[in-house]
């Protein structure tokens, strides 16, 4: 079992473009399980972790309704955004500036094989690294993700989560709203779900800009301990 997981940052990058190297990275592992399985072999699957900002995007899930989107294709270009329907789950969200974006490409046949325990240890990295900004987040139930204020009138979002998993393969991730233009959220019903806010960590704390690379450390820091692994940045 290799727990190692090999962390990049792409930095800016189209969501499309980013999308297709993920899918490169998940072939690549799942190809190898195949052939264990196949030829009795014996080789290590890797493990990845990549960070990542999206150019304005919405996507929509496998299960997702396209009238959850508010804008038309003109719309969309008056608005410098691109759309795609993408084969993770849940339905629409958006990427963009001041966003940390998070695809963890993970053999979970080197963790645990338990689709349910990944997505709440994802969540888990997002409420303890908020909880150093001081900032109680939670979950709701039967809405994957992590909030705010859940059960009250000022509920909102802070980040949203969907995944895909194949062989226990698992692409997609999280999107935690750090220094995000929240206007861009007016133009889709969020995951779906009617009536309920969105946020960003700059807006709770009340400042301009949160530092995202700090954001990101303490990201690691509990991904680290919550999935006993080792990482390795290149």
């Amino acid at each position: 079992m290799n727990k190692t997981v090999n962390v990049r940052d792409l930095g800016l990058k189209d969501y499309k473009d980013t999308w297709d190297y993920q899918e490169q990275v998940f072939k690549s592992i799942v190809d190898t399980k195949i052939k264990n399985r196949r030829e009795d072999a014996n080789l290590d699957t890797s493990n990845y972790f990549f960070f990542v900002e999206h150019p304005h995007v919405y996507t929509l899930g496998k299960s997702g309704d396209m009238s959850n989107l508010l804008l038309n294709e003109d719309q969309l270009t008056q608005k410098g955004a691109t759309f795609y329907k993408v084969n993770r789950g849940g339905d629409i969200t958006y990427h963009g500036p001041g966003q940390i974006v998070g695809y963890p490409i993970l053999d979970l046949d080197n963790f645990f094989t338990d689709i349910h325990k990944y997505l709440r240890l994802l969540e888990e990295m997002i409420i303890l690294t908020l909880a150093e900004y001081g900032l109680k987040t939670e979950r709701s139930s039967g809405e994957t993700g992590v909030w705010l204020d859940v059960g009250t009138p000022f509920a909102r979002k802070i980040c949203a989560m969907g995944v895909r998993a194949s062989r226990w393969v698992t692409m997609h991730g999280f999107a935690l709203n750090v220094n995000a233009d929240l206007g861009y959220f007016d133009n889709m019903i969020p995951c779906g779900i009617r009536g309920k806010a969105v946020t960003s960590l700059n807006v709770e704390l009340g400042i301009d800009k949160v530092d995202e690379a700090e954001v990101k450390s303490k990201l690691l820091k509990h991904f680290k301990v919550l999935f006993e692994a080792e990482l390795s940045k290149s």
